[in-house]
């Protein structure tokens, strides 16, 4: 509060004794008829933060003079200038521009002349004052109220506010009022004791009532009890601590609606003019639509994460069932709580007729499941159906409903039950609906929506194309290994001298996941003279289209070697077929030979036939076997007593590049050895280099004695073949040569002679067999051949007989021209011995060897089913 010099003693006031009895009655300590406190309770000191810290006012005194005798600390505040050069200024000289000097000196005269004055002085501190040349210019409005010295005389007290500081004052009013009467956000005035001490008219419009009617509340007026406590908690941090709060997000509702709406709150502490803490400022916007608004963009923003997973998690497999499982592993629980996937059941039996039935109530199978709260199988639309059960929706269920019409429908959750709703949504590909997916949610989650609904549409969509595809492929898959399958050896092959032994297993058969079928093949062929080829192939690439192409190079391998060739001759023979199978049909439909030559540079690769093969042949009367290699892995042989070992035959190129001939090796095989040959599949993977399996193929092969199936299924459990990755064909042959007496062999002069005595030697060596039944045709029949061999063929002749599970007979010359047999006319007096031959016979034929030929017949045992023509009916039937 200013103060006032005491010197001023008295007024010459017209008010004269009224101003005076105030005056006794302020000392008196009695208060006047107008309530003023008395006493003590009006002269204390002003308490901080009253209207005196906000407005500058100072006071000082004029003497008789004109000259000032009394300056006030606020008076040095205001203009700057220490008493000690004040007192004795003459203020009109010291404050008032020249031009306005002369006004001021004769205002002065009226003052002391007793006149009380008050009116806005413009002032101009003196020079040396001021640091800004702006700051030495301002307005006070000064009130002059006459007095007397001691001694009588004529004396003024003048008392100065500072107007600029008004000026501001009313601004700062005016933006008051304007926050408190015009913002569009509420505002709040909260004293020390968190009780509302002023609220604008836009709050007000919030809560009701008037402005005024909301003074002293407090926040548990308006808030939830918990929101309410928390809210309250951070008014009080904020006045104890100083620091503001921003986006501060409340909840609650508003009077007369049940409607959930959220604010946002902005804090800060408010000071009075002197520093103090007075209370808080409460700021708050209306952010409901904008949370909401967020909320959709927040789902928005999950919904296309969530179908960016599907797309990444879904359909990586081509298996239906893994598929199914693969949509809720996405769904769940990112979307929904339980959820359940039907698959048709003609769909998973591969029925290529469209599933389900007009009403939507054919069966079905439930091949996922999936939930996030209970390990309980889903109940949410119809009774209890476990994993992997058949069952059908009633007709007029919503499920069977979604099924018929292709459309979402939403079922109802269960009194009493957990699931609050669900969408039963069927997966519809192409136009087909090939299941149904539901989608649930318990009690206490946001039940679905408008765009939920149409989210869990896209979802089973995408997961039907899947299915669907899955469907297709596996329709694909089954046809090829079908086909496949036919083109393999049926059953156990057998073969002369060997015990044969063989595995072929498919991509994934192991890990059960479909995959495309390889062009890996084998083939066991029994040859004339008791011998047998053993073929292990690998066509490149996968499908249908290298199954078929197996196919075609495997008829072609049993048909070159029907022909006896040698096994390099029969890879060049299957060169040039893979070389042709890519190679365009011409006019006529006739497809030309495909010789590097002819085939145009820039063939399609795709065309392109590649595959490589191994060929063996093993005599079983010498247990030498002929390898061929064309770029397949070696063969590998175990001795008895001895480690495995690969054997050294040269890779060639694959079938179908072409251009390069393919060597022999020839191996004399150990009686009791074992003999493996196999295709990639079974000792290369992504995870595991050539090397390293072939060598873990030659470690498994350790017991060449166990049975040959006990040694297959050990390698196949031994090592980590990775069957998804290829298919594998195994073929394993343990050497049992024919005994030495199962073998009569004679060398015959070229002489008449010589063919009683072949008849004598097959006689006696067929009685000391114990074969006396086949004894005249096999004399008949070897009469005839070495016949043939005296009048056609060239130098010595050799006569032996096998017997193993047929009785072979060959006869041996060094002439190159094959027997050709013909049809004899009734005039001819030859040429029906070969028709003879092969009426008789079971089979015959004749071959090439390195010094000549063989020709040969064969004869069934007795007591088998096939049943030998009598040799006097043969005889006769040819007349």
């Amino acid at each position: 509060m200013s103060e006032i010099p005491a010197k001023a003693t008295e007024s010459e006031d017209s008010s004269g004794g009224a101003r005076s009895g105030a005056v006794d009655g302020l000392f008196s300590g009695d208060a006047p008829s107008g309530g003023v406190p008395s006493g003590d309770g009006m002269w204390q000191s002003s308490p901080p933060g009253s209207m005196y810290d906000y407005i500058k006012v100072a006071s000082f005194s004029i003497g008789p003079d004109g000259l000032v005798d009394q300056w006030s600390v606020r008076a040095e505040q205001i203009f700057g200038i220490p008493a000690d050069r004040a007192l004795g200024m003459d203020p009109i000289e010291a404050f008032v521009e020249p031009v306005r000097r002369e006004r001021g000196q004769r205002k002065m005269a009226e003052i002391l002349d007793g006149r009380e004055w008050t009116g806005v002085v413009p002032f101009r501190l003196p020079d040396g004052l001021a640091a800004d040349e702006r700051d030495r210019e301002g307005l006070a409005e000064v009130y002059v109220m006459p007095t007397r010295t001691e001694e009588g005389e004529r004396a003024a007290v003048c008392i100065v506010v500072d107007v600029r500081t008004l000026r501001r004052i009313e601004t700062d009013l005016a933006a008051s009022q304007a926050i408190f009467g015009q913002s569009p956000f509420g505002f709040l005035l909260i004293d020390p004791d968190l009780r509302v001490r002023r609220a604008n008219q836009r709050f007000a419009s919030i809560f009701g009532g008037t402005p005024d009617d909301h003074r002293g509340k407090g926040v548990h007026d308006y808030l939830p009890r918990g929101e309410a406590e928390r809210v309250a908690a951070t008014l009080r941090r904020v006045l104890e601590s100083g620091n503001s709060i921003t986006d501060m997000h409340v909840t609650g509702h508003v009077p007369g609606s049940d409607e959930r709406r959220h604010w946002s709150v902005n804090l800060y502490r408010v000071h009075s003019g002197s520093g103090r803490p007075i209370g808080i400022a409460w700021l708050g916007t209306d952010i409901t639509s904008r949370r909401a608004a967020a909320r959709e963009a927040a789902a928005a923003r999950r919904n296309l994460a969530l179908l960016n997973d599907a797309g990444a998690r879904i359909g990586n497999s081509l298996d239906l069932e893994t598929t199914a499982r693969e949509l809720l592993d996405v769904v769940v629980p990112g979307f929904c709580d339980l959820a359940t996937v039907d698959l048709y059941q003609g769909l998973l039996a591969g029925d290529e007729t469209p599933p389900g039935l007009a009403d939507g109530s054919a069966e079905v199978r439930r091949v996922a499941f999936a939930s996030a709260v209970s390990d309980t199988p889903f109940t949410g639309a119809g009774e209890r159906v476990k994993l992997g059960a058949v069952h059908h929706y009633p007709f007029n269920s919503p499920c069977a409903d979604a099924l018929r019409t292709a459309r979402p429908q939403r079922v109802p959750g269960e009194d009493g039950g957990l699931v609050q709703s669900t969408l039963a949504v069927p997966m519809v590909a192409h136009d087909t609906v090939v299941g149904l997916v539901q989608f649930a949610r318990t009690k206490g989650s946001e039940p679905f929506g408008d765009r939920d609904r149409d989210l869990a549409v896209e979802l089973a969509a995408r997961t039907a194309v899947c299915i669907d595809n899955a469907r297709l492929y596996r329709r694909e898959h089954e046809r090829a290994l079908i086909l496949q399958r036919s083109l393999l050896p049926p059953g156990d092959p057998e073969a002369s001298g060997l015990d044969i032994a063989c595995r072929y297993l498919p991509g994934n058969v192991a890990t059960g996941r479909p995959s495309e079928v390889g062009g890996d093949w084998f083939d066991v062929i029994e040859l004339p003279g008791h011998r047998t080829a053993l073929v292990v192939g690998d066509v490149m690439g996968r499908g249908l289209r290298a199954a078929v192409a197996m196919g075609e190079l495997r008829t072609a391998v049993r048909t070159l070697a029907q022909l006896d060739l040698e096994p390099a001759e029969v890879l060049s023979q299957l060169d040039e077929i893979a070389r042709g199978l890519g190679a365009p049909a011409f006019a006529g439909g006739v497809q030309q030979a495909t010789r590097a030559a002819r085939r145009p540079r820039e063939a399609d690769l795709s065309e392109v036939y590649l595959a490589t093969c191994v060929y063996a042949v093993y005599d079983s009367v010498t247990r030498r076997c002929t390898f061929a290699n064309a770029g397949h892995l070696p063969p590998v042989l175990v001795e008895p007593g001895e480690p495995a070992l690969m054997l050294d035959v040269p890779p060639g190129m694959p079938l179908g590049v072409g251009g390069e001939p393919f060597e022999e090796v020839e191996v004399e095989l150990p009686e009791g050895a074992l003999l493996a040959l196999y295709t990639d599949g079974l000792v290369e993977s992504r995870d595991h280099p050539l090397d390293e399996g072939l060598q873990a193929f030659v470690s498994a092969l350790t017991d060449p004695s166990a049975p040959l199936e006990d040694v297959c299924d050990h390698v196949l459990n031994t090592l980590d073949t990775h069957h998804g990755e290829d298919d594998i064909a195994l073929l394993m042959a343990r050497v049992q040569g024919l005994p030495a007496d199962s073998v009569g062999d004679w060398t015959l002069p070229r002489e008449p002679r010589s063919v009683g005595r072949a008849r004598e030697y097959a006689r006696a060596q067929l009685l000391s067999w114990d074969m006396e039944p086949l004894v005249d045709t096999t004399e008949l029949l070897v009469s005839e051949l070495v016949t043939n061999a005296l009048r056609y063929g060239e130098g010595e002749i050799r006569l032996r007989l096998l017997l193993d599970r047929t009785l072979v007979c060959e006869v041996w010359d060094s002439g190159l021209v094959q027997p050709r047999r013909r049809r004899a006319r009734d005039t001819d007096e030859g040429g029906r011995g070969l028709q003879l031959v092969g009426l008789l016979s079971a089979a015959w034929g004749s071959r090439r060897t390195p010094r000549g030929k063989t020709v040969w017949f064969e004869l069934p045992l007795p007591g088998t089913d096939t049943v030998l023509t009598d040799p006097a009916e043969a005889l006769l039937s040819l007349f």
